[in-house]
């Protein structure tokens, strides 16, 4: 059986700014589950790429072991990937940005491969701020192996055997904001009008971007009880407002009245708007932010949007003064400096 796209297309297919078609964007056809919410966010990171005219062949997309990280086949079928093992992804994207700062990296993950076995890894990647958007498919199950819960799975939580989940959950969000990461967002795999922006949004940002996507297992987390279903979540859906993305060079200008908009622009010159339905959150404020998140666990309710952005991080490359050039560009002019270079760094450590 092939799971190769059809090659023809229309003729007439629209084109963004770099003459490129939506179908430039896409990948292999999906094998996963027949209404998977997984597919939905691979079709929106393709729709985000195509009006943000990113070329395809500067994005390079990283994932680890799980449904998720199956997924970057199924979009942007021009660009650089690698499938690392389990949880290791971020270190993967670590090595390969500092390699070539040039591409957009973009890692795709779960919440076993991310809240488990990966864990330590997410950790530190946030802390170093490293420049990458981070997606994470979160349905609250290992849907590879049969539906056990995973870390993410909310106590209380109802699976498909009948199991009641008898932990706490990890949220994620919350976890980003407290070691550091500079963007924030979550959305619902089910919201393609609010998952767009923000995939757009964390794309233009500069340093690490998290966007946890709440994503249900049609086979074995879609049932009545479990707080990752489908259901739930329509029924439980906070948002903090609705955003549009404005991309660089397009003037900035709202009709909303005074307090009823906030503007963050982005280090590229882009902006976010977002028209809040909760006039007093500010996703500039750190503690507005988590304070958000924990009210919204109160309620039982998943909150959704961009939750916090920090303009001020600084990431990883320049924190550590690297290269702009890529090292497979360099030539050994830059590489071998000479006698008198060499002798200059002993002396700056005697």
């Amino acid at each position: 059986m092939s799971y190769s796209r059809p090659g023809f297309h229309h003729p007439n297919l629209p084109k963004n700014a770099l003459g490129y078609t939506a179908k430039d964007y896409e990948g292999t056809l999906s094998t996963l589950c027949a209404g998977c919410g997984h597919d939905s966010i691979s079709a929106a990171i393709s729709e985000a790429c195509f009006e943000l005219n990113i070329e395809p062949h500067k994005v390079a997309k990283l994932s680890g072991i799980g449904c998720s990280s199956k997924t970057p086949a199924y979009f942007l079928n021009n660009s650089h990937g690698f499938n690392s093992v389990h949880g290791r992804m971020p270190s993967l994207a670590t090595g390969a940005n500092l390699a070539n700062r040039d591409l957009i990296y973009l890692g795709v993950s779960g919440d076993g491969d991310t809240a488990s076995i990966g864990m330590g890894q997410f950790c530190h990647v946030i802390r170093r701020n490293l420049n990458m958007i981070y997606i994470v498919m979160n349905n609250g199950c290992y849907g590879l192996t049969k539906g056990q819960d995973s870390a993410t799975a909310d106590k209380g939580s109802v699976a498909k055997a009948g199991n009641v989940n008898s932990f706490d959950g990890i949220d994620l969000c919350s976890l980003a904001i407290e070691l550091g990461a500079t963007f924030v967002a979550q959305s619902f795999s089910g919201d393609k009008s609010q998952l767009i922006p923000i995939l757009k949004a964390g794309m233009s940002h500069q340093g690490f971007a998290l966007i946890n996507v709440i994503s249900p297992c049609v086979t074995f987390n879609n049932n009545a009880g479990s707080t990752k279903s489908y259901d739930y979540v329509r029924e439980h859906n906070e948002s903090v407002g609705k955003i549009d993305f404005v991309p660089l060079g397009t003037e900035i200008t709202t009709s909303y009245a005074e307090g009823e908009v906030k503007e963050v622009t982005l280090h590229d010159g882009s902006g976010i708007l977002l028209h809040k339905v909760r006039q007093d959150f500010d996703p500039e404020d750190k503690f507005d932010a988590m304070r958000a998140i924990y009210e919204s666990k109160q309620k039982k309710h998943i909150i959704t949007g961009v939750l916090y952005v920090n303009k001020n991080g600084v990431e990883l490359n320049t924190l550590l003064n690297s290269v702009d050039t890529p090292l497979n560009q360099l030539t050994e002019k830059e590489l071998c400096p000479g006698l008198p270079a060499l002798e200059e760094i002993n002396q700056s450590f005697r």
